[in-house]
């Protein structure tokens, strides 16, 4: 396993496989033991955003990324039910907000975040009219950094409340679930439609697997990394997260999508499920037989 450090700029074997993940303890049950199971891989840990940006250009080959990523571009594909998704608080997505949100006016956002951004901007036009003027808060930036009017930041930062005292603080996986009744996705595996993966997206479901069965000792360490008690740092991979991706998962994806295109944010398109499409063209070719 690696990180950005190193240079993503190797000759590779033309079956060898770019895996892209996020380093959050949100996503390390996606990847328990994904190194091991894919040695013949490389496994490259980074931010949602810039693994969303590697694979697209076509630094990595398939990449866990944020979920509104998967609706921009019509070759990509979702290769596994694996995904980081909630049913309710999400705790590591929140929204800082110094006046009411309806009177938000500028809005800054976590350099590392792309779903959460726009899952934010989807809320506050819906459900109050605004439409904020945005900016980037960098990574390693604080709410201090910034007068904006309201503060989105995600991953293990979020975790930790800023030193300021807020009008209005949003889980925005909360706020979602209350808002439409149906689970909010995060983040999921993407590839390009015509990606060979040797097995990588069944060992991606492998890697899934092994980590909610070992949610335990991933809370035990996540939680010396952050310094949070292994109870909280427990409670929110088994509470606050959801790993697999079902039919009400998708129903909330589909949502998100129509919210999110009649916005401009996405185009228009169906949910890109390989497995899906595999499907259809089996039963095609049974059909013509």
């Amino acid at each position: 396993m690696i990180d950005r450090n190193r240079s993503l700029r190797k000759e590779w074997s033309e079956d060898r496989i770019k895996i892209g993940a996020v380093s959050y303890l949100n996503s390390k049950p996606l990847i328990e033991g994904l190194d091991e199971l894919c040695s013949r891989d490389e496994l490259i840990l980074d931010v949602p955003s810039r693994l969303a940006d590697d694979l697209a250009h076509g630094a990595l080959d398939v990449a866990l990324i944020p979920s509104v990523e998967a609706f921009v571009d019509p070759e990509y594909e979702i290769v596994s039910d694996a995904c980081v998704a909630t049913h309710g608080p999400v705790l590591s997505v929140k929204l800082y907000s110094r006046v009411h949100p309806g009177s938000i006016k500028t809005l800054a956002l976590d350099a590392g975040s792309r779903t959460s951004a726009v899952l934010t901007q989807v809320i506050l036009n819906e459900r109050y009219g605004v439409t904020p003027k945005l900016e980037q808060l960098p990574l390693g930036h604080t709410s201090a950094d910034t007068t904006a009017d309201a503060i989105l930041l995600i991953g293990d930062r979020a975790m930790f409340a800023p030193n300021e005292t807020f009008h209005t603080v949003w889980d925005l996986g909360e706020e979602w679930v209350q808002w439409t009744g149906l689970p909010f996705v995060f983040a999921m595996w993407i590839t390009r439609k015509e990606t060979q993966l040797h097995g990588v997206d069944h060992k991606i479901g492998i890697a899934r697997d092994r980590g909610v069965a070992n949610l335990k000792q991933i809370a035990t360490i996540g939680a010396k990394t952050l310094g949070i008690t292994e109870e909280v740092a427990y409670r929110y991979l088994t509470k606050n997260l959801y790993f697999e991706l079902g039919e009400a998962e998708r129903m909330g994806l589909q949502l998100f999508h129509q919210l999110a295109a009649s916005m401009g944010f996405v185009p228009p398109r169906e949910l890109p499920f390989r497995k899906d499409r595999a499907h259809a063209e089996r039963s095609f070719l049974l059909e013509t037989v």
